[in-house]
């Protein structure tokens, strides 16, 4: 007969996230996921299959606690026309902090884009896929905010955006005040459209 799980699995993935969100796939050993998340080593290969396996649990983990909740605004319906600046407010605001993990460990996800386990295609097309959620969000905050706006320079104007939060939050970790500029650019864009 085989052993029930006996740990609460949401708080084990997100203490892993932790993990890698801060240390990167490659940077995240079992022995400190063992300490993160109080599992031993057999207990997250029999949960999980691998790291790889705790890794994507993480990954799904972040979208759905640190990543939705965050664009939920831009998402729901309908969306206010102050919403794509509230959202990029609090983004500008989350990197200014040093005490917070988005300027302490920028973006889990854009940082994994740039890692080696990046080059792994079901790990590129997430990261391909939360780009596109990004620039969904952020374009109907950019509808909402100016309706009157021609939709290609609207499609324009998400990419340009899209672009800028990317860049910061690539950058949040080493330089945040150009993970600030980075943001205060995409509000002037929005500014003067």
């Amino acid at each position: 007969m085989a052993r029930t799980a006996s740990f609460d699995r949401d708080a084990v993935v997100r203490a892993a996230m932790d993990v890698f969100w801060t240390t990167g796939y490659e940077g995240a050993g079992i022995a400190d996921l063992e300490r993160a998340t109080g599992l031993r080593r057999s207990s997250i290969y029999n949960s999980f299959g691998s790291k790889r396996g705790l890794f994507d649990a993480a990954v799904e983990q972040y979208l759905d606690d640190v990543i939705r909740p965050r664009l939920k605004p831009l998402t729901a319906a309908p969306v206010s026309p102050d919403a794509v600046i509230g959202y990029l407010a609090g983004l500008r605001d989350a990197f200014a902090d040093p005490a917070s993990l988005a300027a302490r460990s920028g973006c889990m996800l854009i940082n994994t884009a740039g890692a080696p386990i990046g080059e792994d295609a079901a790990v590129a097309a997430s990261v391909s896929a939360y780009r596109d959620e990004l620039r969904a969000a952020l374009k109907r905050g950019i509808t909402a905010r100016l309706p009157r706006l021609d939709p290609g320079a609207a499609d324009r104007l998400a990419d340009a955006c899209t672009g800028q939060v990317v860049a910061a939050l690539a950058l949040a970790r080493i330089d945040r005040s150009s993970a600030t500029a980075a943001i205060d650019t995409a509000l002037a864009l929005i500014a003067a459209a």
